[in-house]
């Protein structure tokens, strides 16, 4: 992973970035709930969505897409490395990025049952501000609101 290149999301990105989306939400010891989408509506979302309406960037290692970061507004809305890149900082250079375009503050939702996610926000300097019963996700399952920086959801210090 020494020649990682990120780069913002291009249209012929797509079904790969998709496909990175899909193996990182089903890989053995996932603690997401499972996708209500199949693999070809992921991959729709991915250009019909995430391509034009949020800012999202991809992590190449030697030309082929191992991690996928989308921004929307002032949310970390997506965050995915490749199960077989996982552990090698990718997610932590991805959230640094995000850091630095978004310096006021960055909130975002993980699964409750992602207690690895949280532990990794956290070292990365996010807190938790609330939990919900998952009602408003479509997989309605609980989550958590984390939130970095200065953002207006954090908790006066």
């Amino acid at each position: 992973m020494d020649d990682l290149l990120i780069r913002p999301l291009e249209p012929y990105d797509t079904d790969e970035a998709a496909a990175v989306w899909w193996r990182s939400r089903h890989a053995d010891g996932s603690q997401l709930p499972p996708a209500i989408h199949t693999a070809e509506q992921v991959a729709t979302w991915f250009a019909d969505v995430l391509l034009p309406d949020a800012q999202t960037w991809v992590a190449l290692d030697d030309g082929r897409i191992v991690a996928v970061l989308t921004l929307d507004g002032d949310d970390l809305d997506q965050l995915y490395v490749a199960p077989d890149a996982a552990g090698h900082g990718i997610g932590s250079t991805l959230v640094e990025l995000a850091k630095d375009l978004r310096p006021g503050g960055l909130a975002l939702w993980t699964f409750q049952s992602n207690t690895r996610a949280q532990s990794f926000y956290r070292r990365h300097g996010f807190a938790e501000v609330r939990r919900t019963d998952g009602s408003a996700n479509e997989e309605h399952a609980p989550d958590v609101r984390m939130v970095w920086g200065n953002h207006p959801e954090a908790e006066p210090t």
